[in-house]
């Protein structure tokens, strides 16, 4: 059972205002924290399988990453980073007040805490929650990822990506790969949130509430949180990735996509960028639980009343 409130403060009451002000703090540090792992991850992930007479292009996250920077400068692990930017406030305020509407909707009884399956549950409404913003963000993302590693430039920036994408296809392109976003997000967000509550109270000490614990307990409950979200969400990522920015017409869906991955490279080709994620996963989540919870206890403080 969980004994405690969280993902919004202590108790049942979400205020939707400071969830937004504190969730872009949030995601902001999440952004500054991974996004040059992330980089890493979708090129290691899209990378084109190489010919008999070809090299792979990048042998692994660091050889990734020393290329990147050779050819790039440190600014080229950060491209992409507009579109998720624009997005992350409402997306992180979008998941935390949709955590905290599950909670509310399943809390039937004040006396009797939730139940840990009640909290997955809520954490996938979350998932289903930013899946609008997310799908399309992602979309952007990843083709300006994928266009600086090939030294490619049609796309000037996000914008123009997304202006380029709608004027194509309308909003069925700017939303390619929404299926795979919600399968992706759904289950690693419950897991996610379920395993942030759960760490929390298991760290907060016995008489304490959990607004008291500390700032490494929060920074070693958010760093797990986002390891375990992602063992669970890498494979449909990469799913993902590869959808998204395939040539129109390359995939017919999803298990498209996945019979075609499986065929030419293996299950393996399921845990591409594995090491770039996990090495980004703690350090981002951490950021962004520890970003989330300062920015809450400042709001209680200057703005008790939103």
């Amino acid at each position: 059972m969980m004994d405690k409130g969280g993902g919004g403060g202590e108790g049942s009451r979400v205020s939707p205002l400071k969830n937004f002000v504190a969730g872009g703090v949030g995601g902001a540090c999440l952004l500054l924290a991974g996004h040059p792992l992330d980089t890493i991850k979708v090129r290691l992930q899209t990378q084109p399988k190489p010919s008999c007479t070809q090299y792979v292009l990048y042998t692994g996250t660091y050889d990734c990453f020393r290329k990147t920077v050779s050819k790039e400068g440190l600014l080229g692990l950060y491209k992409g980073m507009g579109a998720p930017l624009v997005g992350v406030a409402p997306m992180m305020a979008i998941s935390f007040f949709g955590f905290g509407l599950g909670k509310q909707l399943q809390h039937t009884d004040p006396g009797r805490p939730l139940t840990h399956s009640q909290v997955f549950l809520s954490g996938c409404l979350a998932g289903v929650f930013t899946t609008v913003i997310v799908a399309p963000g992602e979309r952007i993302k990843c083709l300006l990822q994928v266009q600086a590693s090939s030294g490619g430039s049609r796309y000037q920036g996000p914008l123009d990506c997304a202006l380029q994408l709608y004027k194509e296809q309308g909003l069925r392109s700017v939303y390619r790969g929404t299926v795979l976003t919600l399968i992706r997000d759904v289950p690693s967000n419950g897991l996610y949130f379920l395993t942030y509550e759960y760490l929390k109270n298991l760290l907060t000490p016995e008489g304490q509430s959990v607004s008291q614990l500390s700032t490494a307990n929060i920074l070693l409950a958010g760093g797990v949180a986002g390891i375990l979200n992602w063992t669970i969400a890498l494979p449909p990522d990469v799913l993902k990735s590869n959808f998204q920015t395939a040539a129109d017409g390359k995939y017919r869906g999803l298990v498209d996509v996945l019979r075609t991955l499986l065929r030419e490279e293996g299950a393996t080709a399921l845990y591409k960028g594995f090491n770039a994620v996990f090495l980004r996963a703690f350090p981002a989540n951490a950021a962004c639980f520890l970003g989330f919870e300062m920015a809450l206890k400042g709001l209680n403080v200057l703005a008790p009343s939103w």
